[in-house]
C-alpha cells in the first residue's frame, strides 16, 4: 500500500489549507484512514480519523477548526484545515489501516508551516 501526501505550505494564521492523501489500492480494503502530525522536538500525535464506516474523530484542539473526508472514487482522504494557528505548525502524515494486517502505512508527510 502506497500513501501519497500533499497540499502542505506556508500559510499565515487564520489561513487555511487543505491536505490530500492517495491510497494506492481502494477505500474498501481500509479500516481507517488517519492523519497524524509532527512538530518539531515533540512527538507525532493523533489529528484526524475517518474509519470504512464513516465515523470521524478530531483531537480536541482541532474540533470545529478541521475537517476530514473522503471520496471513495479518487482513493483520497482530505484534511481541510480552517483558522490555522502557530500550533498547527508541524509535518503531517497520512496512515492507512487494513484489516487482518498489522502493518501500519505511512505517507511521506508534508510540511504545514503556520507563520506571519
Amino acid at each position: 500500500v502506497q500513501l501519497q501526501a500533499s497540499g502542505g505550505g506556508l500559510v499565515q494564521p487564520g489561513g487555511s489549507l487543505r491536505l490530500s492523501c492517495v491510497a494506492s489500492i481502494s477505500f474498501s480494503s481500509i479500516n481507517a484512514m488517519t492523519w497524524y502530525r509532527q512538530a518539531p522536538g515533540k512527538q507525532r500525535e493523533f489529528v484526524a480519523t475517518i474509519t470504512s464506516g464513516g465515523g470521524i474523530h478530531y483531537i480536541d484542539s482541532v474540533k470545529g477548526r478541521f475537517t476530514i473526508s473522503r471520496d471513495d472514487a479518487k482513493n483520497t482522504v482530505y484534511l481541510q484545515m480552517n483558522r490555522l494557528n502557530p500550533d498547527d505548525t508541524a509535518v503531517y502524515f497520512c496512515n492507512a489501516v487494513l484489516p487482518y494486517d498489522p502493518t501500519d502505512y505511512w505517507g511521506q508527510g508534508t510540511q504545514v508551516t503556520v507563520s506571519s
